[in-house]
């Protein structure tokens, strides 16, 4: 179990409604439906949320002995797929693969939902992370997060942040970021991440938090400069870049995190069943070389554990959104 989901258990599990949740149906056990599993993904074709589900389906499948049809639900970042699968009947024919954008962030920031994370699903298994990076423009006089800390203080307000738009993962850590090193670094919302990262490596703005996936060829290419990753521990896509908890702001964490729920209501064998086939499949070595190549770092744990790592997510996010003065826009 990684680091990430061992915090989560130390957090303390038997209160959690996840877990609780997964716990009031034990009694029950019966079996998928003898039918296509529908695993639902809540963004179109092409991006990471379906690459990861799409990566993962055919191993779970076989190891459940059921087709499982991998089924796009696209739009509201997430929330329309969510709300699909929270009022599917709780028999294991319908699961998703979600971000934490749709099932922390956007209750934690206020957004008004059709659904309710902690008491409309069951968290089945951690699936990976997609750490992101810090990246100043390439003419930025800094080398390190520390150098950056150093100019960003001694010029409260000079500096600025861009993201992919306000309300995102990218605004986000930049906010953490301001936050937890007490730093004043205007926000600069764009739309989208290409806009972003085009305007970072022309020098219109200072820093950006970008995908590692994407963000990393420009690195190398030395169109920008990385500082640091987001993660708690270095990615293998990315080992000589250190992270930024370990540079200067320790205890910085702020990645994307995918996992799998199913609607609440579903009996324990099934959750079971259907952790130990994605765990299973997520642990081949074929699929985790996949993993890379993706930017995303596989992750593994209990269904009490990921349980317990939403519901930490919800509430720092929740900190976050207070303190900042974060709305959902």
């Amino acid at each position: 179990m990684s680091k990430l989901f061992r915090r989560g258990v130390l957090a303390g599990l038997a209160a959690l409604p996840l877990a609780s949740t997964w716990t009031r149906s034990r009694a029950q056990s019966p079996d998928f439906p003898d039918r296509p599993l529908r695993f639902i993904v809540g963004f179109p074709p092409g991006g990471p949320n379906d690459l990861l589900t799409r990566l993962i389906a055919p191993g779970i499948g076989e190891r459940l002995g059921r087709t499982v049809v991998v089924e796009n639900k696209a739009g509201a970042n997430g929330e329309i797929a969510a709300s699909f699968t929270a009022k599917s009947p709780p028999d294991g024919g319908v699961f998703m693969l979600a971000s934490n954008g749709s099932t922390t962030v956007a209750p934690a920031l206020g957004r008004s939902l059709p659904y309710d994370i902690r008491t409309d699903f069951i968290a089945v298994a951690p699936v990976g992370i997609n750490p992101m990076l810090l990246v100043v423009r390439p003419d930025l006089e800094v080398k390190t997060v520390a150098d950056l800390l150093d100019v960003a203080r001694a010029h409260q307000g000079k500096l600025n942040g861009a993201s992919a738009g306000a309300g995102g993962a990218t605004h986000l850590a930049l906010e953490l970021f301001k936050v937890m090193s007490r730093l004043d670094i205007v926000h600069v919302p764009y739309k989208g991440g290409g806009p972003a990262m085009a305007d970072l490596m022309a020098g219109q703005v200072d820093l950006y938090f970008g995908g590692l996936s994407t963000a990393l060829p420009h690195v190398k290419a030395g169109k920008m400069r990385a500082l640091g990753q987001t993660g708690l521990t270095r990615s293998p896509a990315a080992p000589n870049i250190p992270t930024i908890s370990e540079s200067g702001l320790p205890g910085y964490e702020a990645a994307i995190s995918y996992g799998v729920f199913l609607p609440a209501g579903a009996p324990t064998t099934l959750v079971e069943r259907l952790h130990a086939a994605i765990e299973g499949t997520i642990r081949s070595p074929d699929i985790a070389k996949k993993f890379v190549t993706l930017g995303a770092d596989p992750q593994f744990g209990s269904p009490s554990a990921f349980a317990a790592y939403v519901s930490n997510d919800f509430a720092k996010w929740a900190r976050l959104a207070k303190e900042a003065g974060l709305k959902a826009e």
